[in-house]
């Protein structure tokens, strides 16, 4: 079940500043009363600072969170640390695939799960998803939490799911093929490669039935050549998504392209110049970061995402 339908998926996205305001401090209060103080890692990093917030304009008073401060190592398990509960309250796995240092294991309870799965609707209003649909997940079901919150999204939704894993690239396109598959979730890269082993086997994709290909996990899906090549050869709509390990599916574009739109209903966005570290104006280059408002059992606050972007506050939905 659901927590938001539709139509109120439509009204949180159209929230005028206001009313946008009071809700994600409404809610980063009733996060911040339910973790705290449970939550040793928050307790220790807020000591000191005066709860609840009067404003967002309070936000500042709050430190930074790092992924270095999270990776844990130790005999009970290699656990983020800024878990809530204790261990037995989770029901969730993943790590992140340590690219950029030692890999951050990151847990889920049930309710967190179900937050995951909800905030990914918004996703899949964007690729304009339908029970009638055929998903494709074109990946390995790894510890790499990749798109195993996308697939339990579109089973909620109520689309026909067809797991990927354990298939070769060829297997998987005669099951995209065979299937009358409608969407397919990959990352760029591997959309690419499947438009390659395509033409190895003369199998024509611009035949098959997929008309959206949501993708994640590398910025190709931002990337116009990229994501012109991906279109082209599949004759499919690509949607890209943003989302991490230990933030949750923060975003996604429209499919007129303009974009990431970030799912303000569920995390607070900061950008930081990277000229200055002071809040980024419109289109400067700036590092995203990240407050989850509805991830209880594994919070992060004001994470820095190393990701860097252009923010606009201009652009609006289109759903």
């Amino acid at each position: 079940m659901l927590e938001n339908t539709y139509e109120r998926r439509r009204q949180l996205e159209s929230l005028d500043s206001n009313e946008l305001t009071r809700l994600q401090l409404e809610k980063l209060n009733a996060l911040l009363a339910a973790i705290l103080p449970h939550n040793a890692f928050y307790t220790s990093k807020l000591s000191g600072v005066g709860l609840p917030l009067r404003s967002l304009a309070d936000l500042d008073r709050l430190p930074f969170t790092f992924k270095d401060e999270l990776i844990h190592t130790g005999s009970d398990g290699d656990f983020a640390q800024n878990l809530t509960f204790p261990v037995e309250q989770y029901s969730r796995f993943h790590r992140t695939s340590g690219t950029r240092g030692h890999a951050l294991v990151v847990l889920d309870t049930d309710q967190d799960w179900r937050w995951w799965v909800d905030t990914w609707q918004f996703v899949l209003d964007a690729a304009e998803l339908t029970p009638r649909d055929r998903i494709f997940m074109a990946f390995s079901f790894g510890p790499f939490i990749g798109f195993w919150s996308a697939f339990d999204a579109a089973v909620a939704r109520g689309c026909l799911v067809i797991p990927g894993g354990g298939l070769s690239t060829l297997a998987r396109l005669d099951t995209i093929r065979n299937n009358a598959v409608t969407a397919i979730c990959c990352t760029p890269t591997y959309a690419l490669h499947m438009v390659e082993v395509a033409a190895e086997n003369d199998i024509k994709l611009a035949s098959f039935d997929v008309q959206r290909i949501i993708v994640a996990g590398e910025p190709g899906g931002s990337l116009p050549a990229i994501r012109e090549r991906i279109e082209s050869a599949w004759n499919a709509k690509v949607i890209d998504h943003g989302g991490a390990s230990e933030v949750g599916p923060w975003g996604y574009a429209d499919q007129q392209q303009r974009g990431l739109h970030i799912v303000e209903s569920e995390f607070i966005a900061e950008f930081l110049s990277v000229e200055s570290g002071s809040p980024a104006g419109e289109g400067e280059l700036a590092e995203l970061v990240l407050t989850t408002l509805g991830r209880t059992g594994c919070p992060v606050i004001r994470y820095r995402t190393g990701d860097l972007v252009r923010p606009s506050w201009n652009a609006t939905t289109s759903n």
